[in-house]
């Protein structure tokens, strides 16, 4: 499938032909199942990205025709089918989620009201809170919550951009944004409103010196929003950065697994 997805990326002529159309169905399938991504995990906090696969993303939207979609009393109008047989596939949503075919949601994964662009890969046991986003390729790990509010961009484009990663049983407080390939290490807390792009300081206060990260928060690091003086010719002025104030504790722990329990039961 990558040879005929590279070859149709270089000459979309060739998506006229039925085995190069079939290799960027194929590929979407595999991301809806769950079996392909468009980053994976390599250990020790490294990730692959799969350019080819989001090619093939951007290669079906013009293989797609617009039609109406019903879902009861609600209708819609796009290229991109929604997913179906959330019970088969072990996955609670609750209305008026929506969750566009080609993204994963793995058995035990949860959606109150919110959205999940194609791409993406959610996996078990994490709750998708109220009214969060969560944008085509992001990769979103074991047991996260995305509380209410968070807004997790998308990247299709570069292909050879990183897309948004946060790894497992990671808290994410209410409206945070987290964009532009940012990586939130396994464990982290980022304390609601916090915002982290690929070129938000992050800076680690908790040492005699502070220590600065770009767009890549530590595991079981606790993030807040702060802001640090920056000079400009026409004077000093605060600019938002974000905070690592201390490591995970375990009272924090007891309020996730209390999350945890609110999702069982």
């Amino acid at each position: 499938m990558r040879q005929l997805i590279e070859q149709a990326w270089e000459n979309r002529e060739l998506l006229k032909e039925k085995k190069y159309k079939e290799a960027v169905e194929e590929t979407v399938a595999e991301l809806d199942g769950g079996r392909l991504r468009v980053a994976a995990p390599q250990g020790n906090g490294e990730w692959q990205v799969n350019e080819w696969v989001k090619k093939a993303v951007l290669l079906y939207f013009p293989l797609c025709g617009m039609e109406t979609l019903e879902a009861g009393p609600m209708e819609y109008h796009d290229k991109i089918p929604l997913k179906h047989e959330y019970e088969a596939k072990g996955v609670r949503v609750v209305p008026p989620a929506v969750a566009r075919y080609g993204c994963y949601l793995a058995p035990g994964s949860i959606l109150m009201p919110s959205y999940v662009n194609i791409g993406a890969y959610v996996d078990s046991g994490t709750m998708v809170d109220t009214w969060a986003t969560v944008g085509s390729c992001a990769q979103i790990g074991k047991h996260v919550h995305l509380s209410g509010g968070v807004g997790i961009g998308g990247v299709l484009e570069p292909v050879q951009a990183a897309p948004v990663i946060v790894e497992d049983n990671c808290f994410i407080g209410s409206r945070c944004i987290i964009v532009e390939g940012a990586h939130i290490g396994t464990e982290a807390v980022i304390g609601a409103g916090t915002v982290i792009t690929a070129s938000t300081k992050i800076i680690d206060v908790t040492g005699s010196e502070p220590k600065t990260y770009i767009g890549h928060v530590p595991p079981r690091s606790v993030v807040i929003p702060g802001s640090y003086t920056k000079h400009f010719p026409a004077g000093d002025y605060q600019v938002p950065c974000a905070m690592i104030i201390g490591q995970r504790k375990e009272s924090t722990d007891k309020k996730t697994s209390l999350n945890e329990a609110l999702r069982l039961f």
